[in-house]
């Protein structure tokens, strides 16, 4: 069998387990292994699980996933969305879609400081959507915005996603953090866009919420300039260069546990408690997952299925614009049957080597690919946002598909906003000190 041949037959069988419900990074390392061996032999595959094993668990570069895993739940399970949320409400919760908008922001807020789309979804679920009840907000909207405003933390600052990215293609993790503040933003008006558009063509759908006093105002965001603080430390810290992703995860892991001790007073220990644990099984996973990617990889590299894609692709298409547009929909496709961190991990390893053929700047594609795996959370039949949703708000699955909708046109949108204008996503990585 040809090593080409073997490394289809292994793809096509990987996406199968993975189809099977089989964890991601024990499918890339089962299928990795076996690929290799059949490749280049038993013994030097033996070699590779003995070594790669070793050089993951001890690379103190992973420390990274670790700490921002641990800011993300401490974040998460001290109740600071709610401040956000109300925040962020009392300013603009007295226009039409009012509180939609408020979800819209108060998710940008909470990615911030999270990292992780269904963290994001599932807060803003509990927090927003008995507010939106009581204003008699239509399902479609309430849910719709939820779901996409969710999607926010793999793009904003820091991303368990861009981190995976930087680990796999030896980017710059600070690079792209600074890379995804600008679309961050973009992203953030776009979708307050479309609520506004929304509530203009159907004003029921979003009624207006109460009016608040000055005082009210500013009390709300007296509330939550810890949260900000905390964000500026870390993404200034990196961007000024007196952090490295380590350094600034560390300070972003105890900000974020010390926000949390102050609003758990007499549940301090339970509150540390459950945060490790959850963030010991989530790290176990993440490490899992970055050991299977380059068990993978080597069997992608044996047999040399990247090279010859770039030498079918080169002797074919001579726009790299053409190649960026065609792996994009590959992975748009991936993400209506795929989890996000899925998708990166299996075609990072084809497809990044082709980009480099090419020049395409590896900072830009890969805000980019976490911008279409954004979209494959929200795309029907198994975006994994519209499930939590659907679970948090208990409404048919029909209501959630009709108000993600808007928000997929604008997310198309803004895929071509930041292809059509790079500078978008390098100008703050090319500052940076």
């Amino acid at each position: 069998m040809s090593p080409v041949l073997a490394g289809c037959l292994g793809i096509v069988a990987l996406i199968v387990i993975i189809f099977l419900r089989v964890p991601i990074g024990m499918a890339m390392l089962a299928v990795g292994s076996a690929g290799f061996a059949a490749i280049a032999g038993l013994e030097p595959a033996l070699g590779i699980l003995r070594g790669v094993p070793y050089e993951t668990f001890v690379n103190p570069t992973y420390a990274v996933v670790i700490l921002f895993v641990l800011m993300g739940n401490f974040a998460f399970k001290s109740g600071i969305s709610d401040e956000l949320f109300a925040a962020v409400n009392t300013w603009i919760g007295r226009l039409k879609g009012g509180l939609a908008l408020a979800t819209i922001a108060a998710c940008g807020g909470f990615a911030a400081i999270s990292g992780s789309s269904v963290a994001c979804a599932v807060t803003m679920g509990v927090v927003a959507l008995p507010e939106m009840r009581k204003f008699k907000y239509s399902n479609a909207l309430a849910t719709g915005c939820i779901a996409a405003g969710g999607t926010l933390g793999i793009l904003i600052p820091p991303s368990t996603i861009m981190i995976l990215y930087g680990i796999i293609t030896g980017e710059s993790i600070s690079k792209m953090f600074m890379a995804g503040v600008i679309p961050g933003l973009i992203q953030i008006l776009l979708y307050g866009l479309v609520i506004r558009v929304w509530v203009r063509l159907r004003p029921q759908d979003g009624p207006a919420g109460e009016a608040c006093t000055m005082k009210e105002k500013v009390t709300a965001l007296g509330k939550v300039w810890p949260i900000i603080l905390l964000f500026v430390l870390v993404i200034g810290g990196l961007y000024i260069g007196a952090f490295s992703p380590n350094e600034a995860a560390g300070i972003g892991a105890f900000g974020a546990l010390v926000l949390g001790l102050l609003k758990k007073k007499g549940q301090r220990c339970a509150f540390v408690t459950e945060c490790l644990k959850s963030s010991i099984a989530t790290s176990g996973m993440c490490y899992l997952v970055v050991l299977g990617a380059m068990v993978f990889g080597y069997f992608l590299t044996v047999s040399r299925i990247p090279m010859e894609l770039s030498t079918i692709i080169s002797g074919m298409v001579d726009s790299p614009m053409l190649v960026v547009v065609g792996v994009l929909l590959v992975m748009i496709l991936l993400g209506c049957f795929m989890d996000s961190m899925a998708i990166v991990l299996l075609t990072m390893p084809i497809f990044f080597p082709l980009i480099q053929q090419y020049g395409i700047d590896p900072i830009w594609f890969g805000i980019l690919v976490v911008r279409v795996t954004e979209i494959g959370l929200i795309s029907p039949p198994v975006g994994l946002n519209l499930f939590v949703i659907k679970g948090v708000a208990n409404v048919p699955m029909a209501s959630v598909f009709r108000g993600v909708a808007p928000f997929i046109v604008a997310d198309f949108l803004h895929v071509a906003i930041l292809m059509a204008f790079p500078i978008l996503s390098l100008w703050l990585p090319s500052m940076m000190h």
